[in-house]
């Protein structure tokens, strides 16, 4: 290309250009080599922005511009290459320490400070415009700023016309969804959003529609005490206090420069470790794709919504890192010692009571939430564990094979097994307690509940012995992995492509269902789990309409 770059691999593409990695044989070093289409569907505008804005700057935090040039129908970028993962990655994987967070945070102000002194607003700040290096050699940067595109230039309003909505949605200022002039204060709230992001896991704006997200903008957000109260105060405070709502509110950049600076310099206490596994590593520039119009800001006209429609484009194999935890569930979060004793309490009344078997009951239904997943950040439990009742509760309807489609709509992998597994215990279990077939129905010669629920003997030996067989351990993998791999399947970008998966998804649970559960052979009366056929066609419903919801991934 151009005469003096040799193409190597494609590092990225979307509705902006693509990304190359290439060789520069005439300098004989490796580059990032943007490839911008300035056709009939293209942005020049932008284009140029991105190239104007670059030029002014000169900081070892932001990605370099070597050359920028036109040729035919194409508009080059020539840059730094980074070799690395964009943060976006590192915090949907939790790869980085607290320590890791501030140092980001600590190199983002310093290149913001350096745009801004050179008249350039960088007004697109999120996760996947930061690029963390895989080494940092000495005297490097922890983090690299990239994509200036859309940037306001001092001096160059010809780019950046009134009324205009650049930017990504769940990370604007107030002032800047509103189209409104922004200037250096819109920077620090979107980077202290990110800081935010990466130091809990929860984007406090995002909800889980475009519409949803933007309502909540302008809105007072969730202090970071209240998922993080283990952070120094002054860090929780001057984030709380440059998500202001009005821009004279925020601060300024350099105070939450010399915040940082303080805080790693005094240590954290309580930090997160840094990470045994090391980092996944992808020679990154980044790109933006475009999204479909439902991401458009109401008021925002036709030309300037497509930069504002802009998602935050994830890698294809980490659809986990799109979807958020429920917020009740975020709000209920607890220590786990806290539901313990919840357990303990309601196990002590049943014992009081004189329902001992139910009392031990109980204990063996709720002892797998000694290992269920903490929140990311944090030492808590969520609630999210209790929707396992669904599973029972859909018994009583014969609807239970369609559980693993509400499992499968945790925001992690791991959340989404220990759901799927628990839900169906929880669903043989509820069985003999509520003296009905759910599922596969009472073993043979199973006692009524009035003859076990006041023996622990009995309970053990009638009860819960049964469930606790091959064919159980089979049937909460197989929900299990069904709602772990509901997310990679069902991805929301194209309608055929979710039902056939979602269709393929139900059939193959459908199928495998009766082979496993043909393990417990206790329950050889009821061989057929109940409503199989019904609660799959329920289950590919849930799982089609839930990501039409949730947007893509």
């Amino acid at each position: 290309m151009l005469g003096r770059y040799r193409l190597l691999e494609r590092l990225g593409s979307g509705g902006f250009g693509v990304v190359w990695h290439a060789h520069d044989e005439m300098l004989d070093r490796e580059v990032a080599l943007k490839r911008i289409w300035l056709g009939p569907d293209g942005d020049r505008e932008r284009a140029t922005r991105e190239a104007h804005a670059s030029a002014r700057l000169s900081h070892p935090a932001i990605v370099a511009l070597y050359e920028a040039c036109v040729v035919e129908e194409a508009f080059y970028l020539i840059s730094e290459l980074v070799e690395g993962s964009t943060l976006a990655r590192l915090i949907a994987a939790s790869e980085l320490s607290d320590e890791e967070v501030l140092e980001i945070g600590l190199a983002l102000a310093g290149a913001l400070s350096h745009a801004h002194a050179r008249g350039v607003i960088h007004r697109d700040i999120k996760p996947q415009n930061v690029l963390v290096p895989h080494r940092v050699g000495k005297g490097g940067q922890a983090a690299k700023l990239t994509d200036f595109g859309g940037a306001s230039l001092v001096g160059e309003d010809a780019l950046t016309r009134t009324g205009d909505v650049l930017g990504t949605l769940a990370y604007m200022a107030p002032e800047q969804s509103e189209g409104q002039a922004v200037g250096e204060e819109a920077d620090l709230y979107a980077l202290a959003l990110v800081l935010y992001e990466a130091l809990c896991g929860v984007n406090p704006v995002r909800g889980a529609t475009p519409a949803a997200t933007a309502r909540r903008i302008g809105r007072p957000l969730e202090s970071l005490a209240r998922r993080r109260g283990d952070l120094p105060r002054a860090l929780i405070d001057a984030l709380d206090g440059a998500l202001a709502p009005a821009p004279e509110d925020r601060g300024s950049i350099e105070h939450l420069r010399l915040t940082l600076e303080d805080v790693l310099e005094q240590g954290l206490a309580t930090a997160r470790p840094h990470p045994s596994h090391p980092r996944r590593i992808a020679a990154a520039h980044t790109l933006e794709a475009a999204e479909p119009a439902r991401h458009a800001l109401p008021g925002a006209s036709a030309a300037a919504r497509a930069p504002a429609e802009r998602g935050e484009p994830l890698p294809a194999s980490d659809p986990d890192a799109a979807t958020e935890p429920a917020e009740p569930a975020q709000r209920l979060a607890l220590p786990r010692a806290v539901w313990i004793a919840c357990v303990t309490a309601a196990v002590a009344w049943q014992c009081w009571i004189g329902h001992s078997g139910v009392a031990l009951l109980a204990l063996a239904a709720l002892a797998p939430l000694l290992v269920l997943p903490a929140e990311p950040r944090s030492t808590r439990v969520g609630a999210g564990w209790l929707v396992c009742a669904l599973a029972p509760i859909l018994g009583l309807a014969g609807l239970a094979g369609a559980f693993p489609a509400v499992a499968g709509q945790g925001s992690r992998w791991r959340e989404r097994a220990v759901h799927g597994a628990l839900g169906y215990w929880w669903l043989l279990l509820a069985e003999p307690l509520l003296e009905r077939r759910l599922w596969l129905g009472l073993p043979a010669g199973a006692p009524a509940r009035g003859a076990w629920e006041g023996s622990i003997a009995t309970t053990a030996s009638h009860v819960i012995g049964p469930a606790l067989s091959l064919g159980t351990l089979f049937g909460a993998l197989l929900w299990g992995c069904a709602a772990t791999a509901l997310p990679w399947l069902a991805r929301g970008r194209s309608a055929p492509l979710d039902v056939i998966a979602a269709v393929v998804w139900s059939a193959a649970l459908a199928a495998a269902t009766p082979l496993l559960d043909s393990g417990l052979a206790a329950h050889g009366a009821h061989p057929a789990p109940r409503g199989l056929v019904l609660a799959a066609i329920l289950g590919g419903v849930l799982a089609v309409a839930a990501r039409a919801l949730r947007g893509p991934v």
